[in-house]
């Protein structure tokens, strides 16, 4: 399965941000996945998982309130909202699918992983 992420660029702190992580195998639908970001010198940190079905979602206490995690199977496709952005919030954000599910998802658990999108956020 080789994953697309897009929708990332520079914004200013207070904006929306809409990410898109389209795969290339319809299989797609049965793998629970993830958005991850990772910052300079930091280690790649969860953001936001969704089970295969859509019907399950977490989120990171960073982002909790403020972010949404959906999936569209039909279009082999996820997507993550992400509304009132931070300069914190800027990194690459990588979306990944997982063979299992567990609560949260880690680094360890991706078998497939997208392109980075890089997110910056102004202030």
């Amino acid at each position: 399965v080789q994953l697309q992420a897009s929708g990332g660029g520079l914004v200013q702190a207070g904006d929306s941000m809409s990410l898109s992580c389209v795969a290339s195998a319809r299989t797609f639908s049965a793998y629970p996945t993830g958005w991850f970001r990772q910052a300079p010198g930091k280690e790649r940190e969860l953001v936001a998982q969704i089970s295969w079905g859509g019907g399950s979602t977490y989120y990171a206490d960073s982002v909790k309130g403020r972010s949404t995690i959906s999936r569209d199977n039909a279009k082999n496709t996820v997507y993550l909202q992400m509304n009132s952005l931070k300069p914190e919030d800027t990194a690459a954000y990588y979306c990944g699918a997982s063979v299992g599910w567990r609560i949260p998802m880690s680094s360890e658990d991706i078998h497939y992983w997208g392109n980075g999108t890089q997110v910056t956020v102004s202030s």
